[in-house]
């Protein structure tokens, strides 16, 4: 499932290529990929048909496009595009002229994908034309367009836009490590408060959003802590220590464009990152830990799998330190 550096890549992709486009028609071609929309992919169509992109923010790995001027007209409550890209969601900027490929609206002269479930066709400031296609090869990812409500804490409601606003179905999740606003000493002292495995806890979206299987145990290692130590047995400076670890890991990975091991995750160009050469111990098992020599162990953990260095990451006794 694509983390928050993967997800952070696609946010900056579509900064990049689509803001101050308008939407000038929409084709819903699998309507499971709105499911979550009141009134299907009708009302999911209507709603996005002549808006603007103005943002394209992110939180933990849930992604969204601000929107203006939208279908219902400008006096409607702020909206966002909201996408979750599940396991394989891919969101792809096909840029140049529709051409003419058979349909009504021109949409199908670009180049179609066999996993295509919705397209935006848009028209930029310059007046040329592209179009936002969502991928979704195991389609559990998911389109919505959402209301936007005020954060608890008057801050942005994430990386990439200043309005304290976050979409209704984001609100429960929790700021990440790569957000300006987030409050890195009350974390640290939440993370001290649970009673479980620090890996559970990182896992935790309603804690710190964001990291998932991969850069858990990328941190943990560079921590020197095992995914199984309780978190209330943390000393605050190992606390800090993870928090940190598990900021930079991702730090990294994002300037690699983020961890690709197929196809599945790509960028908005259809990129792949290239993190998954420096990982240390995510999928290594077998192999020599890049520290100390000792070969990678890989434990089943919540129907996935840790992957831990034995020596620098001892097992606490009996469950506790």
């Amino acid at each position: 499932m694509p983390e928050l550096p993967e997800v952070e890549t696609v946010r900056d992709g579509l900064a990049r290529h689509v803001l101050g486009a308008r939407v000038a028609s929409v084709e819903v071609l699998r309507d499971y990929s709105v499911r979550h929309q009141d009134g299907g992919a009708p009302a999911f169509v209507a709603a996005l048909t002549g808006a603007r992109l103005e943002a394209a923010a992110r939180r933990g790995k849930f992604l969204w496009l601000e929107l203006s001027g939208d279908g219902d007209g400008d006096a409607a409550p702020a909206r966002a595009l909201v996408a979750h890209l599940g396991m394989s969601g891919q969101l792809l900027v096909r840029a140049g002229k529709s051409g003419t490929g058979g349909s009504d609206d021109g949409a199908a002269g670009w180049e179609e994908h066999r996993h295509l479930r919705v397209r935006l066709a848009l028209e930029q400031p310059d007046g040329s034309e592209a179009a936002l296609d969502f991928v979704d090869m195991r389609t559990f990812g998911h389109l919505v367009v959402a209301p936007l409500v005020p954060t608890p804490d008057g801050a942005p409601g994430g990386l990439g836009t200043d309005r304290a606003l976050v979409p209704e179905p984001a609100a429960h999740i929790a700021r990440d490590l790569l957000d300006p606003a987030l409050d890195e000493t009350a974390l640290v002292d939440a993370l001290r408060r649970r009673r479980t495995g620090v890996k559970r806890a990182l896992l935790d979206q309603t804690l710190v959003s964001g990291v998932g299987n991969i850069y858990a145990d990328e941190a943990l290692w560079r921590a020197r802590l095992h995914y199984a130590r309780p978190t209330d047995t943390l000393r605050r400076a190992e606390a800090a220590r993870l928090l940190e670890a598990a900021e930079e890991v991702m730090r990294e990975a994002l300037t690699q464009g983020g961890t690709s091991f197929d196809a599945l995750y790509v960028n908005v160009n259809g990129a792949s990152g290239y993190f998954s050469r420096s990982l240390a111990v995510y999928g290594q098992e077998g192999r020599p830990c890049p520290r100390c020599g000792t070969a990678i162990r890989r434990d089943a953990f919540m129907n996935r799998s840790s992957f831990t260095c034995p020596r620098c990451q001892p097992r606490p006794r009996n469950g506790r330190w």
